[in-house]
């Protein structure tokens, strides 16, 4: 706190924002509101410079990322720490039991907390330029990849409606093809109506190559029955999925174009070999493990440390004889997606991942569970190549497991 000339809280809002400052070594508290502007936000971080000059002013506010940690980001005169929404909700109603809210209120709260556990917060440093915009494109992609599941579903509803045989024709529904082939005929009707070379040139010119499944589907088209012929139910559900079938292309070539500027992005971090060699990583899930980890070696002081953030290390409660374990809540949800879903692909690629999974099944445990203590298990594991710059060697972590006489290539073995 020395360190500070002065200690400010923050409560944001999409229009203005409330803020509490308190100059160190007083008992003073200046209240003011802001509006959410550029050149609002400038003006004052500027009037704070020039009345504490050649000085740091710790800024706590309820946001990591955003607009305005961007906006106050660029002044190297602010130190930036983050507090948990759920900190200060908890914080007003050990003192409020009423629950009454007030935005300068919340503002004077960040102020205390700064205060009395300012050791306990994190500060905001930035990644590098290249690794921030790295970590906002994986997790745009993987929105946009959320958005094209709820949109498939959305179709494939609406098609059972009336031309369910599509479905049928097209396993994968996130493909060109299937989008394609259903705005070129979006009902049976017009399908049947199709020649079959007409069918065939369709097939061929979207790298469907193989005779037959091309010819599976021309026969299938041919002998199918419409599920209905009420104009009542086709007309709706075919204007529908036309609406549906051009945002789904739209979201499609998004992710495509997406998954271009990934790529250049992800070539030029440093930290790639390792993040490269781990199994399942693969072009999508390799670049969000690396901005996972970030490039400072000093952010963690051990794997249990990102294990806990990432919401990967279970929570374990104790009152009186009692004890019990259950989900991690507050967590970067992105993040945990991240090790979860990766530790899932591992299984097909690593021996000992693949190993582990059919132990704990064998147990009776359930698949969600195994999944999330293996995650738990390659974090630190993926930590170790990180820390010490070492891509991971499956055959070097075999050794290690032999050397150390474990169980699990006893079970491997027998299995």
């Amino acid at each position: 706190m020395n360190d500070f000339a002065a200690l400010i809280g923050i409560d944001w809002a999409d229009t203005k924002h409330d803020i509490c400052e308190h100059p160190s070594h007083t008992e003073k508290y200046h209240y003011c509101i802001i509006k959410n502007k550029p050149e609002a936000l400038h003006d004052w971080a500027m009037s704070l410079k020039q009345r504490y000059p050649n000085q740091q002013i710790a800024v706590a506010c309820e946001l990591k990322k955003g607009p305005l940690i961007y906006a106050l980001a660029k002044y190297s005169h602010l130190t930036l720490f983050t507090i948990n929404p759920s900190s200060v909700a908890n914080y007003r109603k050990a003192f409020t039991p009423s629950n009454a809210k007030d935005d300068p209120s919340d503002a004077l709260i960040q102020v205390e907390i700064l205060t009395l556990h300012m050791d306990k917060l994190t500060v905001i440093e930035p990644e590098s330029a290249s690794m921030r915009s790295l970590t906002q494109l994986v997790e745009y992609r993987r929105n946009l990849v959320q958005d094209s599941v709820n949109l498939s579903n959305k179709l494939t509803a609406t098609l059972k409606n009336y031309y369910p045989q599509a479905l049928e024709w097209f396993k994968e529904k996130d493909t060109f093809i299937f989008c394609d082939f259903i705005s070129k005929w979006p009902s049976l009707a017009h399908a049947k109506r199709a020649r079959k070379q007409t069918l065939l040139n369709f097939f061929n010119s979207h790298n469907s190559h193989y005779a037959h499944v091309n010819d599976a589907r021309i026969l299938s088209i041919k002998h199918a029955i419409p599920l209905t012929e009420d104009k009542g139910v086709i007309e709706p559900n075919e204007l529908l999925v036309g609406v549906l079938i051009v945002q789904f292309k739209v979201l499609l070539k998004g992710i495509e174009s997406l998954d271009k500027v990934i790529k250049q992005a992800y070539k030029v971090q440093q930290d790639k070999p390792i993040f490269d060699s781990l199994p399942g990583a693969g072009p999508q899930l390799a670049p969000r493990l690396l901005v996972a980890f970030g490039s400072n070696r000093e952010r963690y002081n051990d794997a249990s440390d990102l294990q806990k953030y990432a919401g990967i290390a279970p929570v374990i409660e104790r009152s009186g004889k009692k004890m019990w374990t259950h989900w991690r809540y507050s967590c970067p949800t992105f993040l945990r997606q991240t090790f979860v879903e990766w530790a899932g692909f591992s299984i097909r690629y690593s021996f000992w991942a693949k190993a582990y999974y059919e132990q704990q099944k064998s147990k009776g445990k359930p698949h969600n569970s195994i999944i999330r203590s293996l995650a738990f298990k390659w974090i630190r594991i993926v930590f170790r190549c990180w820390k010490t710059n070492t891509p991971y060697d499956e055959s070097k972590y075999l050794e290690a497991l032999k050397q150390r006489g474990s169980p699990l290539l006893k079970f491997a073995v027998n299995s």
